[in-house]
């Protein structure tokens, strides 16, 4: 069977010449003798796989040196009560934007820890458009503020123009559907983290870049596996990680270094959503579900008329081979995720798509 085109919001496309790379390893990792999976996480091979993957994602991001970049378990979700844990501790509060289920979930999970103070919400119109950021609303006291900087079921974003200036307070930025997708300062932020199944690779290790005098203030109560100072003191190797998934985005790393770096994968993810918005801007049939000045780059929620079209669309969609395309329930309708494996032929193949299905449903 041939590789379809995967819309999928996550786990994702990932790049063929790193799948084939992976393949090519998997039953013998160069001269170990043994797969990665195999190998043990203190073998001088693994500690080269990691360390070699941290330097080149502290390459691509412009990572500066008093961050330390671990490579932790436990999903971005872990991350919602990590964060607080380790970081809601001199204050007992915190500020955070609502742009969506994640922010949410991230609220929900801090509360359990402190006093969180809503600073902005979008909740009124389903999460359609990211809302304005007041000063006069954020406390300065807060221990930190916290964003989602990419909205993967909303496909809203806040690029790195609109990261505010807190006065100090740290910025906590949840990157884990746009990370290398575009270009961010990482100094305007405290801590920032991501799952790795939209961009890095397959699920099973979660990225964080923590700035060092955010670390070591952990609630007393706080699980040693939840500090971040104990998986910065054992360079993420405390307990066994996820090997494997750490070889596969350090693989990724390097495509994306030979790709051009990040500044080149977000040209491409621009001219990517540009084909797909501008299809979507002139469409008579389909429309977009984003105001347009916070339109996402990797996610593109879109609807039909009527549910019997949007399931039509998604039965023949699926049988031409672009698949994972249904919408998230609270939205409907279609979402096209175009993460950075996503070849620009696959969206312009799917816009070619989308257009004859125009003309033959008008």
């Amino acid at each position: 069977m041939e590789r379809v085109y995967n819309f999928s919001a996550g786990p994702s496309m990932l790049p063929l010449e790193v799948l084939e790379q992976a393949q090519k390893d998997f039953v013998c990792y160069k001269n170990a003798g043994m797969s990665v999976m195999e190998m043990s996480h203190r073998s001088k091979d693994f500690e080269d796989i990691i360390f070699t993957a941290e330097a080149d994602l502290r390459e691509l991001m412009a990572v500066p040196e008093n961050y330390t970049i671990l490579f932790l378990q436990g999903g971005g979700s872990t991350q919602f009560a990590m964060i607080p844990m380790n970081l809601m501790t001199k204050n007992g509060k915190a500020d955070y934007v609502k742009t969506g289920q994640w922010s949410k979930k991230a609220i929900s999970e801090a509360e359990k820890y402190g006093k969180v103070n809503v600073v902005a919400s979008s909740e009124d119109k389903v999460f359609s458009y990211i809302p304005e950021l007041d000063p006069a609303k954020f406390d300065p006291e807060a221990d930190y503020f916290y964003m989602t900087l990419n909205n993967t079921i909303y496909g809203t974003h806040i690029p790195d123009s609109l990261i505010p200036d807190t006065k100090g307070v740290p910025v906590v930025g949840d990157m884990s559907s746009n990370i290398l997708a575009e270009r961010y300062d990482i100094s305007k932020f405290g801590l920032i983290f991501a799952g790795a199944q939209k961009n890095l690779g397959p699920a099973g290790v979660t990225i964080a870049i923590v700035r060092n005098d955010l670390m070591g203030h952990a609630m007393d109560f706080t699980p040693t596996m939840l500090r971040y100072d104990i998986h910065a003191k054992e360079k993420s190797l405390y307990n066994t990680p996820p090997t494997f998934s750490i070889y596969f985005a350090g693989l990724v790393f390097q495509w994306v270094k030979k790709m051009g770096g990040i500044d080149v994968m977000q040209k491409i993810n621009e001219e990517k959503a540009a084909i797909l918005y501008d299809f979507l801007d002139n469409s008579k049939l389909f429309q977009g579900t984003v105001v347009k000045k916070d339109r996402s780059l990797m996610n593109v929620p879109f609807i039909l008329p009527t549910e019997e079209l949007n399931a039509k669309f998604i039965s023949e969609a699926k049988a031409k081979g672009f698949v994972n395309l249904k919408g998230h329930r609270t939205v409907g309708g279609m979402r096209a995720s175009i993460y950075n494996a996503m070849p620009v032929e696959g969206v312009k193949a799917l816009v070619e798509f989308m257009g004859k299905f125009e003309v033959e449903n008008k």
